[in-house]
């Protein structure tokens, strides 16, 4: 499998200059935990819901006055479009991240996360018991 058949292509996106507020706000709206901030369709940071609690609200900074650039992550992993799922996993591992933007030639076309993963990885989980049920004797 690609990361063509699991990646969200709708990424939530902002501008490095877009205040956290803004950015809180469209989290809010979109039911998304992350946007990736973007500059000339190439992914230069991410802010998590975590960075606005942890950077903004607890460090007593203006989330009005305090752009994306200030309270992302910068330089972000990413992979590239053409990248197998096992490589995607090893790449979150080696990096410590639960959300990977996805690139083709720099620029961002999708995002997978940890939670993409697990629903997958349940998902096949559950085929693989239902091969064991189906030739199991029963008890």
């Amino acid at each position: 499998m690609s990361l063509d058949d699991l990646m969200r292509t709708d990424v939530v996106t902002t501008a490095p200059e877009t205040p956290v507020d803004k950015v809180a706000a469209v989290m809010r709206d979109e039911n998304v935990g992350s946007v990736v901030v973007v500059a000339d369709g190439t992914p230069v940071g991410l802010v998590t819901d975590r960075d606005i609690a942890v950077r903004v609200a607890a460090g007593g900074e203006d989330p009005s006055t305090l752009t994306a650039e200030s309270a992302m992550t910068p330089d972000p992993v990413t992979v590239d479009d053409d990248t197998g799922v096992f490589d995607l996993c090893t790449t979150m591992c080696d990096h410590e991240v639960r959300r990977m933007p996805v690139t083709d030639d720099g620029e961002l076309v999708g995002i997978v996360t940890l939670d993409d993963l697990i629903v997958l990885l349940t998902a096949e989980l559950g085929n693989l018991a239902g091969v064991i049920g189906a030739e199991s004797p029963p008890y």
